[in-house]
């Protein structure tokens, strides 16, 4: 009896056994059903829109098969692309603007690039009345493809193209409210209109880089526009800008290593603000040594520098870089812009909207909404907070930091008018194809200061000063949204 107990104790121990085998067993496919399950509903939101954008995907052949490729326009109803359709049944993609709006726009030869790119899903899907698409299908003809109105505003357009006239650079305009992109030009440009024939040409043009949106994937020294990096250090350092002295004579020498004012200009004696609106090298030069590789590269990196950027086109990420042991040598150049230091317009307008926006950043967009052929609204883009940069009251002191470079700075061809302007400039040094030093003007800034409309970024390479060449470009813009009847 006792040996039948005890065989009967076994049993059962190794059906528990067996059992908690099978329980494991099934868990463990329970859980690769629902991470499966969690997947397919991520690709289904997150996913999609790439997948089917992507040039690899054959779904797009059979899109092509049955729908015409809607139009792209701006804000303001003009058409920036269209397709048309001549007598034969052969579809040519046309850019009435041509060169203007290249590279945000972009082209649909050769692949596809800029809005051409992001937004082909909507263009290449249709959402005509039911009653018409089944008429068409019958007739065996294409249904229209959905337009995609972009945010781009055409009078800004026109005149940021134009103001950067042949300067090499880029201009971008946005809305720092919303995070609406109102302009963006990169020159040197193309015709998107003949990229097909053209190809070969731009391809190995690297002299040029015509396909480059220098906007987005452009990477510059920023030069004394980092300055609004260094002062946000230094608050975070030490909470105020009150009490800062410092007196210029014109250089600073530490290490054998010489950092001059513009021109070798003196400042003298210098408050934080008059430091920051006469753009003094040697005050920040200072500041940058003071505050050491730590304090600097946490205001950079918290003002999305190395990081990924918000943003639907293709872009470059701006780069910050002291290495683990930085000199001072490294650190004075790196203070006022130089250095390793390499930053896209885009990337520098996004900084200079969460300044305006009482640091909140607002996620770039250039979708406004897609529409039927009718006109009927499918989808609209809802402007939404993408991080908080910094908090309000310190884009209130950068707010007031850069009004006095208009008021009394090296931005005071921005004054006098009718609306307020905030700013700062930029000078940043680079070696050209020949060997010696050329300058890079900057400007980034903000209009109707305490209720901001516009936020700017521009960069004309080569072209000397920031208050030289870059401020007067975004004169122009600025000129243009309040006096042109927008």
């Amino acid at each position: 009896m006792r040996k039948l107990k005890s065989k009967d104790k076994k049993r059962k121990k190794r059906k528990r056994a067996t059992n908690k085998e099978y329980t494991i067993v099934s868990y463990f496919f329970v859980l690769i059903f629902l991470s499966l399950a969690g997947y397919m509903v991520y690709f289904n939101v997150a996913e999609k829109d790439d997948v089917i954008n992507s040039p690899y995907n054959t779904r797009q052949n059979q899109f092509q098969e049955r729908i015409l490729r809607g139009s792209i326009l701006s804000a303001d109803g003009q058409v920036l692309a269209r397709t048309d359709t001549d007598g034969e049944g052969n579809e040519t993609r046309v850019y009435p603007f041509a060169n203007m709006y290249a590279h945000v726009v972009g082209y649909d030869a050769k692949g596809k690039s800029g809005m051409e790119s992001v937004a082909n899903f909507s263009l290449m899907t249709s959402h005509n009345d039911y009653v018409d698409q089944v008429k068409n299908e019958i007739l065996e003809k294409k249904n229209p493809g959905d337009n995609v109105v972009l945010t781009l505003n055409h009078t800004l357009q026109q005149v940021a193209y134009n103001a950067l006239g042949s300067y090499r650079g880029a201009v971008v305009v946005m809305d720092p409210q919303t995070g609406a992109v109102l302009a963006e030009v990169s020159k040197p440009d193309f015709n998107p209109n003949t990229v097909d024939s053209d190809w070969d040409t731009l391809v190995n043009d690297a002299a040029n880089s015509s396909l480059l949106n220098r906007a987005t994937q452009g990477a510059y020294p920023p030069g004394s526009i980092f300055k609004v990096v260094d002062t946000l250090a230094y608050l975070r350092t030490h909470g105020t800008i009150d009490g800062f002295q410092y007196t210029c004579n014109g250089k600073i020498t530490v290490d054998g290593h010489t950092i001059p004012c513009f021109a070798g200009e003196v400042h003298g004696t210098e408050d934080f603000t008059t430091a920051f609106a006469e753009s003094c090298n040697t005050a920040f030069t200072q500041m940058g040594l003071d505050l050491g590789k730590d304090a600097l590269t946490s205001a950079a990196e918290s003002l999305l520098f190395n990081s990924k950027l918000p943003i639907s086109l293709d872009y470059n990420k701006s780069k910050f870089d002291l290495g683990e042991n930085p000199g001072n040598p490294l650190l004075m150049q790196t203070a006022i812009g130089q250095g390793n230091t390499l930053v896209s317009p885009m990337h520098m307008a996004m900084i200079t909207s969460a300044i305006a926006n009482k640091g909140k950043l607002m996620e770039p967009y250039y979708m406004e909404h897609v529409e039927t052929v009718g006109g009927k609204t499918v989808e609209t883009t809802k402007p939404k907070v993408y991080k908080e940069l910094m908090t309000e009251q310190e884009a209130e002191v950068l707010k007031n930091l850069m009004t006095e470079v208009v008021n009394r700075g090296t931005g005071t061809k921005l004054s006098g008018e009718s609306y307020t302007a905030a700013g700062k400039t930029g000078s940043a040094e680079y070696y050209g194809a020949d060997g010696s030093v050329k300058t890079h003007s900057w400007f980034i800034g903000f209009s109707n200061v305490e209720d901001p409309d516009l936020a700017i970024a521009v960069i004309a390479e080569g072209a000397g000063t920031g208050s030289k060449v870059a401020v007067p470009i975004a004169h122009q813009i600025f000129n243009a949204y309040y006096y042109g009847g927008m």
